[in-house]
């Protein structure tokens, strides 16, 4: 059932319309496992630590559905984020029954959660379909990555990008992005961390602005119709995230679809109960960090 929406949710202050994305059908389905994290990051944009219950764990079997229901929809690949998925004490087997019937994704800070349950998940080479994985390295500083995720992470985090690239999977790695930047000098500095540490120089660097964390009431442009088709073609417009995913989360024990992976601290963005239900719906580009989307071109997805 579609939540019942206040008339902001179409038209901006100065009462314009606002901009929005349609979809009709599901290339991507993110699953957030949970915003629990053995970490507690300031800037996450999850507001995730150990123990957090904004949005529950998930288990196998509230997952289940949701896979099914997406095969059926013609979906093209699963992806899961947190908190840190291997948080969730039944995530292995997540990912193993959404490999055996489309490629995965995984975000994860590649720390001791992952470590520890590398025997579950080394096996997971040779599924049905491909496994990759994204691993959070925030800068190529050790002392600069570890000021936010804390002592010993910046090794831990190389050493499971060696394993898991050992083991077959392809990985990436999420980085922060910062406006004032020499980006092809940052990359290469990573391109040597890599080097030193024996992992492939060629590994792709997935950069993210700054989306602040949840809650945070940023002062943003109002992203109207106009804005949409004088900045944005039909092709960039098809490549925004709403656009082809979804979101399922856990909260407050009911299992919801919302719009997209960075919007799940706005109930105007749960979509309804079901796959179906949240297609065929206009996204409003009305939260903060749909300006950045809009701005940036940022997006979650790897596709």
């Amino acid at each position: 059932m579609q939540l019942i929406r206040t008339e902001s949710w179409y038209r901006t202050p100065n009462d314009d319309p606002r901009g929005y994305i349609e979809s009709d059908s599901l290339r991507e389905l993110w699953f957030h496992t949970g915003t629990a994290c053995n970490l507690a990051c300031p800037f996450c944009l999850e507001g995730s630590k150990p123990g957090d219950d904004r949005l529950g764990l998930m288990t196998l079997d509230d997952v289940v559905p949701f896979v099914d229901e997406a095969c059926e929809l013609g979906v093209g690949q699963f992806s899961f984020t947190g908190g840190e998925p291997f948080v969730a004490k039944q995530f292995p087997r997540i990912l193993e029954y959404a490999a055996a019937r489309k490629p995965c994704l995984v975000l994860t800070n590649g720390t001791r959660p992952l470590l520890q349950r590398m025997d579950e998940v080394l096996p997971l080479a040779n599924a049905a379909n491909p496994v990759s994985f994204r691993i959070s390295i925030d800068y190529p500083d050790e002392t600069r990555h570890e000021a936010g995720r804390g002592d010993g992470t910046f090794a831990e985090s190389l050493q499971a990008l060696r394993e898991l690239s050992k083991a077959g999977f392809a990985v990436s790695v999420a980085r922060q992005w910062e406006p004032d930047e020499n980006t092809a000098e940052v990359e290469q500095a990573y391109q040597k961390i890599f080097s030193d540490n024996g992992i492939s120089r060629s590994i792709r660097l997935v950069s993210f602005p700054d989306f602040a964390t949840p809650g945070a009431e940023r002062v943003t442009p109002h992203i109207t119709e106009s804005c949409m088709t004088t900045y944005h073609t039909a092709e960039s417009r098809a490549g925004f995230m709403c656009a082809f995913s979804r979101m399922v989360v856990k909260d407050k024990g009911k299992m919801r679809v919302y719009a997209c992976t960075l919007v799940d601290d706005d109930t105007s963005y749960d979509l309804g109960g079901t796959l179906r239900d949240s297609l065929n719906q206009r996204i409003m580009m009305k939260h903060h960090r749909c300006f950045t989307c809009f701005k940036f071109g940022a997006s979650c997805s790897e596709l």
